[in-house]
């Protein structure tokens, strides 16, 4: 057994590099030929995998430029897992220094958008806090309780209007355009599939407030300071109406 464990390590481990570590397997001179086949499926894989999982990347860049791409970051970085599906966390910034993207300056941040996308689908599974469960809750105990994001909750924000750019290249439109308005995008998975919302400043630092374990309270001054003529109780129900809380706790010590 432990021959054939050595064999299957040093099989993985020569895919990713040259024929040396099998090499007391192998007659000399054999290897490269039968490992090439192996090599170029993976690579393929690699390829197909990056296609699913940043499909807004490669809407916007088109098939030819976004497989070439693909292919290099796959030889860089490739697979720590035989799993593809959560295949691509270095892309965002590999794609952030890639020659060929700085002339697109937004790509880094929709295929960080798409990666969150990924992550919130593959988040834990976990009970969504209702309103009904918080109506219970006294004023004073809503104004200390903690609020949990829910697991499946990724939320970006940039200084451009990046996450609305997203959402249109998401629903197929093509008059795409890049405004100067600062944007968040949220992510929460419902139901089994993943849903978005483009938010505002005082949404953003509301959840920022409650991902560091600030009570309510503080998460409430903390967003009517981002803009206090933006009413927050009908932003809070949409929150709650989204999913992005888990449970709450009332504890007076974090």
């Amino acid at each position: 057994m432990s021959e054939l464990l050595d064999f299957q390590d040093a099989f993985v481990e020569t895919l990713n590099a040259d024929v040396a570590p099998l090499a007391r397997w192998l007659a000399p001179g054999e290897g490269e030929a039968g490992l090439a086949v192996y090599r170029n499926t993976i690579a393929k894989g690699c390829v197909d995998a990056l296609a699913a999982n940043f499909p807004t990347v490669l809407s916007m860049v088109g098939e030819d430029w976004f497989r070439a791409a693909a292919a290099l970051f796959a030889r860089e970085a490739p697979p720590a897992s035989a799993v593809l599906l959560d295949y691509g966390e270095a892309f965002p910034v590999w794609l952030d220094r890639f020659p060929p993207a700085l002339d697109l300056p937004y790509l880094a941040g929709i295929a960080h958008l798409d990666r969150l996308w990924t992550e919130a689908l593959f988040a834990a599974e976990a009970p969504h806090l209702t309103a009904e469960a918080l109506s219970t809750l006294t004023p004073e105990d809503i104004g200390r309780a903690r609020l949990r994001l829910h697991p499946s909750v990724r939320f970006g924000a940039f200084e451009a209007g990046l996450p609305s750019l997203w959402v249109a290249s998401r629903d197929g439109r093509e008059d795409l355009e890049l405004s100067e308005t600062p944007e968040t995008l949220l992510l929460v998975r419902r139901d089994g599939s993943v849903r978005s919302r483009v938010l505002g400043a005082v949404e953003t630092e509301f959840l920022r407030a409650c991902r560091a374990g600030q009570t309510s309270a503080e998460a409430a001054e903390r967003a009517t300071l981002a803009d206090p003529n933006v009413p927050l109780a009908p932003l809070f129900a949409a929150l709650i109406a989204d999913g992005v809380f888990g449970g709450f706790s009332l504890e007076t010590d974090r």
